[in-house]
């Protein structure tokens, strides 16, 4: 599924110049960014890029206010020093230096869980019921007003960060203790029994979906990163029901203000119906990483990916992203 696609076509790696590619930062998802980042560097200096690695947003700020960099990938993931809650991008803003992935908005809407399904919400996108739970709220009244089976989870992370999946009251206070051992407030859902499927976005077009099977009971940070029997089915449906979820991913992913690339994460329930979980503004770019899987099920190779998703920065530079 292709909409009228914006990327500029790059074919000179020296039109890019200079290029910082960042990564680890000090968010919870530091080790995975750092993997992300070494992909995503090897491949754009395998092209030809002129792309050097810089380790978190401070060492990238001062080399970009000394000039030695004329734009950024970002593959940082996560908030608080993660790159990927809009700090970052203002920042860059701010220094008239383009970048890969949305802008202020997109990247502080998405990050935050609860007002992207605030904003869904209010354009009648399908997600979860569900309460946002600050610190030292009532969890018990919460977890009465979705119903079991639920998720706990903090609002502001990724990577299945603090994550628990809470079928009665014995386990539902455990399941707190590990959300808030990471910073800002908690997320309440209910559990979506059924498939969970992924939808990258790269400019405007809509990569083809992936049913992820994991071996064990849910899809956690061991089936994204370490283990090797996860399935992943690509594309993950057929004709009418794969063109109704990517146009929902994409819906959801405009509707945040994203751009430039991401991915939209989707639960299907037993009955078909698709409900919108969250959206990655900078998604992991590792071995075991869901994008690459797509790009190449639609016949693009890993380093094709990673230039094309550097090209979308021009859209950026020239004003046209959010």
């Amino acid at each position: 599924m292709t909409i009228q696609a914006t990327i500029r076509r790059i074919t000179d790696p020296r039109d890019f110049g200079r290029v910082a590619v960042v990564m680890g930062g000090s968010s919870a998802e530091r080790e995975v960014s750092l993997n992300s980042g070494q992909g995503v560097l090897d491949a754009l200096k395998s092209r030809g890029v002129d792309a050097h690695a810089i380790d978190g947003i401070p060492a990238l700020l001062d080399a970009v206010r000394a000039g030695h960099f004329a734009r950024v990938f970002n593959i940082l993931h996560g908030q608080h020093g993660g790159g990927e809650d809009g700090v970052l991008q203002g920042a860059l803003d701010s220094l008239h230096i383009p970048y890969t992935g949305s802008g202020v908005l997109g990247s502080a809407l998405s990050m935050d869980k609860v007002r992207s399904k605030w904003v869904w919400g209010s354009l009648g996108l399908p997600t979860p019921k569900f309460m946002p739970l600050p610190r030292g709220g009532d969890v018990h009244a919460a977890a009465r007003h979705v119903g079991f089976p639920l998720i706990v989870k903090p609002a502001s992370e990724g990577s299945s960060v603090g994550v628990s999946r809470v079928f009665d009251e014995s386990g539902l206070d455990d399941a707190v203790t590990l959300a808030q051992r990471y910073p800002g407030n908690m997320l309440m859902e209910t559990l979506i029994e059924g498939d969970e499927f992924t939808v990258s976005i790269l400019g405007r077009e809509v990569l083809p979906s992936i049913r992820i099977v994991p071996k064990g009971e849910y899809y956690d940070y061991n089936a994204k990163y370490v283990a090797e029997d996860t399935q992943y089915i690509c594309p993950g449906l057929d004709g009418d029901a794969e063109a109704g979820l990517r146009s929902l991913a994409l819906r959801a992913f405009d509707a945040l203000g994203c751009s430039g690339w991401g991915r939209v994460d989707v639960m299907r329930d037993r009955q078909g119906r698709n409900w919108l979980l969250e959206v990655n503004t900078a998604p992991g770019m590792t071995s075991h990483s869901l994008v690459p899987k797509a790009a190449a099920q639609a016949g693009v190779d890993y380093a094709e990916l990673c230039w094309r998703v550097l090209a979308t920065s021009f859209d950026r530079e020239a004003g046209g992203a959010a």
